[in-house]
């Protein structure tokens, strides 16, 4: 079995000689907002997803655990074999009343979902319109969305990032094609923390007959009315929306929301949905509980704007780039792998936690520093962040 290690080996060589090797680091939790190190350091957490402080909320907690002791531990098979709980279907109505659609179905994670939902459209459309589907995708889509295409067979068309006239004249020289029209596209982007054009693409898509998907993973919870995403700001103009319970909702687990028909055709289709063993009560219990409680924080996705706005607002004034970030993700770009790698560490042994990302998760050239600000921070928090990048970059 080890005669092929000395592969692995050199390849893990080249990965680190180039700064790109990874390995995980166990943290324990201390609170909302601060992780312990293996050695004992605390640290201010900056990286994590967790935008509303909720993964420790004991409302979220005592659900888990009712759910749990009334129901187990696990749904003992896929959704479609005898795993279906009347828990499953409770929380798929709640997600649709969220989100302003006709239903919603459970997937094990946003990555499934979005591995899923892909190959399912693509039948859709050999087998109704008697052609391969035109995905018309953001360059900078999540992994999970490229991954999808990979496995459907179809190629992508790519437009240049939330550029909706790129978009467009790759949807005008097509129109004569065949096929289901696919625009593939996030609300929020997870390294960018921009946001997309939502009413524009939605205009786009009834323009040219195409079909709107809506990745919300990093605007649920955090933006929309009652936490609902931007999905909103084109009511019935979205076809399918898709996210997560892992991020601003604390827990884990996703959802497509959309018409009942989409959603009966990926539980007779979707791959990810067929195959896997249905969500356990636990994490349906936390579900249940932060849909319940979204409405009631107003106050904390105002806090976590906030926030963006102060950070954005002092790197500016130093002179960094913080793209075109709008909400409570914030790039602090750096250029070189090594130099973010440098910067992070720095801001660990001062207590900070805010992970580098380097290629190939982004470009080459653009490794960052990717700060996720959460309601559970405090304002000094964030400026002592702000003054501890500057510093430590040599711009003070």
């Amino acid at each position: 079995m080890q005669q092929f290690d000395l592969l692995f080996r050199q390849a893990l060589d080249g990965l680190a000689a180039t700064h790109r090797r990874r390995a995980v680091r166990p943290f324990t939790p201390s609170g909302t907002d601060v992780l312990v190190r293996a050695d004992g350091a605390r640290l201010i957490d900056f990286s994590s997803n967790d935008y509303l402080g909720l993964s420790r909320h004991p409302v979220l907690c005592t659900r888990a655990i009712e759910w749990t002791e009334q129901y187990g531990t696990g749904a003992g098979a896929s959704r479609l074999v005898t795993g279906t709980r009347p828990l499953h279907e409770q929380v798929e109505q709640k997600v649709a009343r969220l989100k302003g659609t006709e239903a919603a179905l459970l997937f094990a994670s946003g990555w499934q979902a979005n591995a899923s939902l892909v190959p399912a459209l693509a039948r859709l459309s050999v087998e109704q319109m008697g052609a391969s589907p035109l995905v018309f995708m953001d360059r900078l889509n999540h992994a999970s969305l490229h991954q999808g295409c990979a496995a459907a067979g179809v190629r992508q068309i790519r437009f240049r990032h939330n550029d909706l006239e790129h978009l467009e004249t790759l949807l005008r020289i097509r129109q004569g094609q065949p096929g289901l029209r696919l625009i593939l596209t996030e609300s929020v982007f997870s390294m960018d923390g921009d946001r997309a054009d939502v009413p524009g693409l939605a205009a786009l898509a009834e323009r040219y007959d195409a079909f709107l998907c809506l990745d919300e993973a990093h605007a649920t919870g955090v933006l929309g009315e009652n936490g609902a995403g931007l999905a909103c700001e084109a009511p019935g103009g979205v076809h399918l929306v898709m996210g997560t319970f892992s991020k601003a909702l604390g827990g884990m687990g996703a959802y497509v929301a959309g018409s009942a028909p989409l959603c009966d055709w990926l539980l007779n289709t979707a791959s990810g949905f067929i195959y896997s063993t249905a969500l356990p009560p636990a994490i349906l219990g936390a579900a249940d509980a932060v849909l319940d409680l979204l409405p009631s924080l107003e106050e904390d996705r105002q806090r976590v704007a906030l926030y963006g706005e102060i950070l954005r607002s002092h790197l500016q004034s130093a002179g960094f780039d913080t793209g075109a970030s709008s909400t409570q993700i914030v790039p602090v770009m750096i250029g070189e792998a090594s130099d973010a790698l440098r910067i992070a560490a720095g801001l660990e042994a001062e207590g900070m936690l805010a992970i580098a990302i380097r290629p190939p998760t982004v470009p080459q050239g653009e490794s960052r520093l990717r700060i996720s600000l959460s309601s559970a921070h405090d304002e000094e928090a964030v400026v002592r962040l702000a003054k501890a990048i500057i510093r430590l970059c040599g711009r003070a």
